[in-house]
């Protein structure tokens, strides 16, 4: 929790309390007039603290987007096989991950050279598969 109030309290025995009493056995936590801030409680939590949306990209990452968008739509209309499917999984994931952080990381872009590869009797003849290999060609140098 950060950049913002918020009026806290928790029973320091960490269980125990009463549940009649508002509390649970696993202790009594109030989060009140809580502003600016993000709280999660529990396993697996995904927290976001303000608008989520598309971070600003180098230009070689934006032109990568692009074509893993095109890609993706045009996988859509193959011939569906366990490569394009792994393909498309990667795909997805890599956007989300451009998206995110404006780049991606070079296991993913070694992945999909990798998938792109073992897709490519379906890919092969997709002018948007070549221009995926080429934007992770020109990311990872050669």
């Amino acid at each position: 929790m950060g950049g913002g109030s918020a009026d806290r309290s928790a029973d320091a025995s960490g269980g125990g309390a009463d549940p009649a009493g508002g509390g649970s056995k696993f202790g009594n936590i109030r989060f009140g007039n809580v502003r600016g801030s993000a709280i999660g409680i529990g396993d697996h939590n995904r927290m976001v603290n303000g608008r989520e949306g598309e971070v600003p990209c180098d230009p070689a990452y934006q032109e990568l987007l692009e074509a893993v968008r095109q890609l993706t739509d045009d996988l859509r209309r193959v011939v569906p096989s366990p490569e394009v499917g792994v393909l498309t999984d990667e795909l997805a994931q890599t956007q989300d991950e451009i998206r995110r952080t404006g780049r991606a990381g070079a296991g993913r872009l070694a992945r999909i050279r990798v998938l792109l590869q073992d897709a490519s009797a379906s890919v092969g003849m997709l002018a948007s598969g070549v221009a995926v290999g080429q934007a992770v060609g020109a990311l990872l140098g050669g």
